[in-house]
């Protein structure tokens, strides 16, 4: 989204001088008030988001979760396949695209998850994913208010995937935020069962900070090991596979 990118930019720019802190993480420079960003991420989470997750779980029978889950997912796909496009995965692509196109149309708008079934694999690609594809260092992590964690390298990817977004071609505002809406409380319903995880974990920030950098980093070399020549990319030399938690832990722009 615009407004991720945004602040982004303008938190990389104002806080340059910051880098000078103390840090622990070097792929985090600006821990100090990223931990701050994300402790008021979580007590509005906490406070709003959550309950509302919790809400519409309770609320949807989970056949009707799921045919929601599985609308968003598809129209998803379009990103998905341009952005194989362009990292040259031409067969992934139009596998995504064909994709698209069944549940489209034999899964009724997306409600059915139907070209899974005909063999037809789910994956997951974004402007974000495609720069790292063709070489550009993932940045500085950072944590923005509300929009939850990312780098500066996914804020800029943003830009490549906002004209692709199903949302922002919807030309009606009240109709737009009311879409935006329900795609940001579905996908909060779908990380309920990560809570316990995070609970329990020792520092959560930090958990939540190498989770998001690993399975990014997963995702741009397709679950082959980070180059070590890389400062920001993330520790993934034990087993990526292991990552615990999604791309979108806590965003709230999804």
């Amino acid at each position: 989204m615009r407004n991720k990118l945004f602040l982004c930019v303008v938190i990389t720019l104002l806080l340059g001088g910051c880098a000078s802190q103390k840090y622990s993480d070097p792929r985090d420079p600006f821990e100090p008030l990223n931990r701050k960003i994300y402790a008021f991420n979580r007590g509005v989470d906490k406070l709003v988001f959550k309950p509302l997750a919790e809400g519409y779980r309770w609320l949807m029978p989970d056949p009707v979760e799921t045919g929601i889950h599985n609308v968003f997912e598809n129209l998803d796909d379009v990103t998905t396949a341009v952005n194989g496009l362009l990292q040259g995965k031409f067969k992934q692509a139009g596998s995504d695209l064909l994709r698209f196109v069944v549940n489209s149309t034999v899964g009724v708008a997306g409600i059915f998850d139907v070209a899974t079934h005909w063999g037809l694999e789910k994956h997951d690609e974004d402007f974000g994913q495609t720069l790292g594809y063709w070489g550009f260092s993932s940045g500085p992590y950072l944590m923005l208010p509300f929009l939850g964690p990312t780098t500066v390298r996914d804020g800029f990817g943003e830009l490549g995937d906002y004209p692709l977004s199903y949302t922002n071609q919807i030309d009606d505002p009240a109709t737009r935020n009311s879409v935006k809406f329900v795609d940001l409380v579905q996908t909060r319903a779908q990380l309920l069962e990560l809570e316990k995880q995070l609970e329990d974990a020792l520092d959560e920030y930090a958990f939540v900070r190498d989770a998001y950098l690993q399975n990014r980093e997963y995702r741009v070399h397709d679950g082959k090991l980070q180059p070590k020549d890389d400062p920001y990319g993330a520790d993934c030399e034990a087993d990526c596979d292991d990552v615990l938690l999604e791309d979108d832990v806590l965003e709230e722009d999804k």
